[in-house]
């Protein structure tokens, strides 16, 4: 026999006050007498003259029914107004109120889209030497600072989350709390209160930042996820939910199996999905989302767990620490960064799979000497739609390869190429790859995007006929 046995409570005889649409049919399954038994022990009569015979709430009968008079008026009115609105005839209209207007932000120079060379050239990145005398560190260290000046730069700004208090679950909030005692808050271990406690504070005029453990966690407060984005739409923009979105604990990894190195992507439309690559590109594009987020939108990091202390790209060479951007650096949503100009091909990727293309790109360039088989690679951290950015350089390719370190069929490029392809952008040789479309087993990378995915890929796509 087992030594637990598992245990199940069973409600029984519990009265059915109306089914999941209000005053539904109940003659389906109740009988008229039980109907009439139900509407004589009317809950909320009892609870009125409990509340009218218990002294200490100080109110009468009279008054109570003076209070649901006024409420029922009220819902009349409410309803009147409703009728009286526009009705929506457009489909343009529809697609225009899922989120608050985007806050313009001027384009990066060119200086700073480029890094000029490939491979391990590539990673000298063009940033002049800045507040922090030119020292470069990872990107985990650079997420804590551009938080800490966004909240000192913004006092509506309050960060939630579990642990956070502590450092959160990979220290991006460690001693954020010793700046802003008031601001950094710890929420049970509940994604459906953390979110909904993320509504009510954008509600009141303030500006959330909220951290989610694991992205996959992000599914037991989904409920509440998609109540904060579709809001907006409901009431044509009159009640955003202006708020950050950090969720932690995405792709490749081996700690923890599935729940811990999730890759997949939940994208409806009202928010924004961002996911960079290094410390640099985050902390401007942090920036940008703060500005979004304050004006009302949703702006969601994915941040992958690889490379939060990432130092090196191959060896070590340290090319993966980056320098901290000065204050007036600001990567808006249609930024992209490039890394090589002038190759035939192109391989565009985001987050940490724009590490996987560089270390392919430099293992081809290792073992072979063809011009054919030299790319460039362009980071693309905007992931719900074209950045103009992309479009406006991809006619410079003749092979362009998409690698998606998402799982196949719940990836982001999948909608992107496709858009592409409709508009006429893409060139006549392009590909697609992404991550296996399974689930990620503990203790190893078997289901990754990886180097010989790249690799394959890209041999594939240059000698196509």
């Amino acid at each position: 026999s087992l030594p637990f046995a598992p245990a199940i409570v069973l409600y029984q005889n519990i009265v059915r006050r109306f089914g999941h649409a209000a005053s539904d049919r109940q003659s389906a399954y109740l009988s008229q007498a039980e109907i009439q038994a139900f509407a004589e022990s009317d809950v909320l009569s009892g609870a009125i003259a409990q509340t009218v015979d218990n002294a200490q709430y100080g109110i009468s009968c009279s008054e109570l029914n003076n209070r649901f008079r006024h409420i029922g008026e009220c819902c009349v009115k409410a309803f009147e107004a409703a009728s009286l609105e526009p009705k929506l005839t457009c489909r343009q209209d529809l697609l225009d109120r899922v989120s608050q207007p985007m806050v313009q932000v001027a384009r990066l120079p060119a200086d700073m889209i480029v890094a000029n060379g490939t491979s391990g050239n590539a990673l000298n990145t063009n940033s002049s030497i800045h507040e922090n005398g030119g020292s470069k560190d990872v990107m985990r260290k650079h997420m804590t600072r551009v938080i800490a000046e966004a909240m000192g730069a913004y006092k509506d700004i309050v960060y939630i989350g579990e642990d956070v208090t502590h450092g959160g679950y990979y220290l991006v909030t460690d001693e954020l709390v010793n700046q802003f005692p008031s601001r950094v808050c710890d929420f049970a271990p509940d994604e459906t209160t953390l979110l909904g406690a993320a509504i009510g504070f954008s509600q009141v005029g303030l500006t959330p930042i909220v951290e989610i453990p694991y992205a996959k966690y992000l599914d037991c407060g989904a409920d509440m996820f998609f109540e904060a984005i579709i809001n907006n739409w409901l009431s044509n923009g009159k009640c955003p939910n202006g708020m950050i979105i950090r969720l932690q604990g995405f792709g490749s990894g081996k700690f923890g199996g599935n729940f811990h190195t999730h890759n997949s992507l939940h994208m409806p439309p009202g928010i924004d999905v961002v996911c960079y690559s290094n410390g640099e590109d985050y902390v401007r594009g942090f920036r940008n989302a703060v500005l979004q987020a304050r004006n009302g939108r949703i702006v969601m990091f994915v941040d992958c767990t690889s490379l939060l202390n990432a130092r090196h790209l191959c060896g070590r060479d340290r090319a993966w620490e980056r320098p901290y951007p000065s204050t007036n650096e600001i990567m808006g949503f249609h930024d992209i960064r490039r890394y090589g100009v002038g190759a035939k091909a192109v391989v565009v990727s985001y987050g940490d799979g724009v590490v996987t293309c560089l270390r392919a790109q430099q293992a081809l360039s290792e073992t072979c000497e063809m011009e054919d088989y030299n790319f460039d690679v362009i980071d693309c951290p905007y992931l719900n739609d074209i950045p103009d950015g992309l479009k406006e350089v991809l006619g410079d390719y003749e092979y362009v390869l998409f690698a998606d370190i998402c799982k196949e069929g719940q990836n982001p490029f999948s909608v992107m190429v496709t858009k592409l392809q409709n508009q006429d952008v893409l060139p006549k040789n392009w590909r697609f790859v992404s991550a296996q479309p399974t689930y990620n087993p503990l203790g190893n990378l078997l289901t990754f995007l990886c180097e010989e995915d790249i690799i394959a890929a890209y041999n594939d796509l240059v000698t196509m006929k």
